[in-house]
């Protein structure tokens, strides 16, 4: 059921390895993200398998076809959302999907597009007039005005506030309602975790993990946090000794206790009632994809 097949990708920029044999495979009915730090090859890997970019080395198949020689019949199955359109300031929402809409030999209403993705109010307004929100949601009907079975978006929230970034997120899973394939790529570890099935991280151009987010977390044993307000420096000892603990730290008045213990919550408040230890601001953190790109790189993710 692979709707997308990418086996040993390489492409080179002069003496820059932007993607290096990279293989991967994107499931119909999918949201399937690919998630790395700016500069590690996402942009590069979704324009190689769009056919906007030639490849050094590999081979690359999407729904059968190959994106550059079958390029023209690929677009008309394929919907693109670039990090940047480059639309005229003075033309008007309807304007854009119009003119759109003639580049293919079958489209959908477009006034159902509008409709659809809270665009009404601004069918007749210019885009250079739009919000951040108001022009991704404009470039992800432009995507889907050819009615496409795969769905690319590159980038889609970088810029947006939480609240826009929420309303992007309810609509790429409206996308797959429809039984569509989505293949993104975001540097949001905390979006890839709410929408897709399956992540690939990607950095410096490779691929060091692929599965879903649950399993990532979960395979790498990543501890759980509690974290809480105490003054009191003398119960670490005790706190390590509960089971499932890994270690304790103490950072000023603010305790962490690293473990992986379904109870391990409960055993902490126990140890500091038991032993009359005041503390506040008691709470949990589980582990996230940015816990697993941590482990998997020694460091940080980077903006």
């Amino acid at each position: 059921m692979a709707i997308i097949k990418v086996e040993k990708l390489r492409k080179v920029y002069g003496k820059t390895i932007a993607v290096d044999d990279i293989s991967f495979e994107v499931k119909k009915g999918e949201i399937f993200g690919m998630i790395g730090p700016n500069g590690a090859g996402k942009s590069t890997t979704i324009e190689c398998i769009e056919g906007l970019r030639h490849l050094n080395e590999g081979r690359i198949s999407v729904m059968g076809l190959n994106p550059l020689s079958d390029g023209y019949a690929l677009r008309e199955l394929i919907g693109i959302q670039l990090q940047e359109a480059n639309l005229y300031s003075r033309i008007k929402v309807w304007e854009a999907l119009d003119l759109y809409a003639a580049l293919y030999l079958k489209t959908i209403n477009y006034d159902s597009l509008i409709e659809s993705l809270g665009l009404t109010d601004k069918r007749d307004s210019y885009v250079g007039k739009l919000s951040g929100g108001q022009k991704q949601r404009l470039f992800i009907a432009l995507a889907l005005i050819n009615n496409p079975e795969v769905v690319f978006l590159d980038e889609l929230t970088t810029g947006l506030d939480p609240q826009a970034r929420r309303v992007m997120w309810k609509l790429v899973r409206d996308i797959q309602s429809q039984g569509k394939t989505v293949f993104l790529t975001t540097h949001y570890m905390e979006e890839a975790e709410q929408l897709c099935n399956r992540v690939a991280i990607i950095d410096y151009g490779r691929i060091i993990a692929i599965d879903s987010p649950e399993n990532l977390v979960r395979n790498l044993g990543i501890d759980s946090r509690i974290i809480f307000t105490v003054k009191e420096s003398s119960i670490i000892e005790q706190l390590k000794k509960i089971k499932g603990v890994n270690r304790v730290e103490q950072r000023d008045e603010r305790m962490i206790v690293y473990g992986q213990s379904e109870e391990l919550v409960g055993e902490v408040v126990n140890i500091l009632i038991k032993n009359k230890v005041y503390f506040r601001n008691l709470r949990t953190e589980q582990p996230t994809l940015d816990d697993v790109f941590l482990n998997l790189t020694g460091r940080e993710i980077r903006d």
